[in-house]
């Protein structure tokens, strides 16, 4: 995003039940927003609350409809959490400034994960700076602090690993951090062209854009199995491309973006492919499941 100041802001603001706020704040990021903000000043604790998002562009209402809709299916939340959907501009506000205001480095196990324009200092910590464009992947989400949190856990530094789904590219980045300077087979997929270009951007801001290998495309494009896979996704996007995802881990399988809700389904769907050799974490109302693959 350019960093030059606007004169104004397309804006979508709604009026949420106060548990969708993160339902909604989901939504609006899947819709490419900018940067979120919520109005609960003065509010009793289930008192509704306003959500705004603020786009670089003006947005289709009808896709940020359906984006919020997809979102509150998601959270399991009723289809009346969110109502009085409408386009405002917010004229001569910094939004992008505003927003950097609220958003500090989150650490995670060995993981320090930071904006840009932050400079930690924390030699004790592998620094990870990432260049926010959506919510899942700045380290600031519980599903993406689960994943790290595994990583710094589990991942032995030369192990082969892949990244379904990078968005940003964090995990894949930390995987590469780990190695400190050695060679290990990293790969990282998305369906998103501009999710890919953004994971790369970062890699490079990183110092291991030569240590990562990113394809834009689905899971159905990687061939060479990998040691560790990771996918950071939702439910019902792994739940079709499960038995890919267990096929191409040789030794571990990680998988969040899963409500703990939902934790019987992934369950289920792991048994029937055999997979019962599992652990779950959980973060919030989010969990990872990890699933270790045992010797043939």
């Amino acid at each position: 995003m350019s960093e030059t100041k606007k004169k104004s802001w397309p804006c979508v603001a709604v009026t949420a039940a106060a548990d969708a706020v993160e339902a909604v704040e989901f939504g609006f990021n899947s819709a490419g927003a900018a940067a979120t903000s919520v109005d609960g000043l003065r509010k009793k604790p289930d008192d509704p609350v306003e959500v705004q998002a603020f786009f670089e562009d003006e947005p289709d209402l009808n896709d940020v409809r359906d984006a919020l809709a997809e979102a509150l299916r998601v959270y399991g939340l009723p289809k009346d959490s969110v109502t009085e959907i409408r386009l405002v501009e917010v004229k001569e506000t910094d939004w992008l400034a505003e927003w950097k205001k609220h958003w500090k480095p989150t650490a995670v196990g060995r993981f320090l994960v930071a904006p840009p324009w932050e400079e930690p200092k924390d030699d004790d910590k592998i620094i990870i700076q990432i260049e926010p464009n959506m919510a899942f992947g700045t380290g600031t989400h519980e599903t993406t602090q689960l994943c790290l949190a595994e990583l710094d856990r589990s991942y032995t530094p030369g192990k082969s690993l892949v990244d379904v789904g990078t968005g940003t590219g964090i995990l894949a980045i930390a995987a590469a951090k780990l190695n400190e300077g050695g060679r290990a087979d990293i790969r990282a997929c998305d369906t998103d062209e501009d999710s890919v270009k953004i994971a790369a951007e970062n890699a490079a801001l990183n110092g291991v854009g030569d240590a990562i290998s990113f394809a834009n495309g689905s899971v159905d494009g990687i061939e060479k199995h990998a040691d560790v896979v990771v996918a950071n996704l939702t439910l019902d996007v792994i739940q079709p491309i499960l038995a890919r995802l267990a096929e191409l881990a040789d030794e571990m399988l990680i998988l969040s973006g899963i409500l703990a809700g939902q934790r019987g389904s992934i369950e289920s769907a792991l048994a029937e492919l055999g997979l019962t050799h599992f652990r779950v974490d959980q973060k919030g109302e989010w969990i990872a499941v990890v699933v270790e693959k045992q010797p043939a």
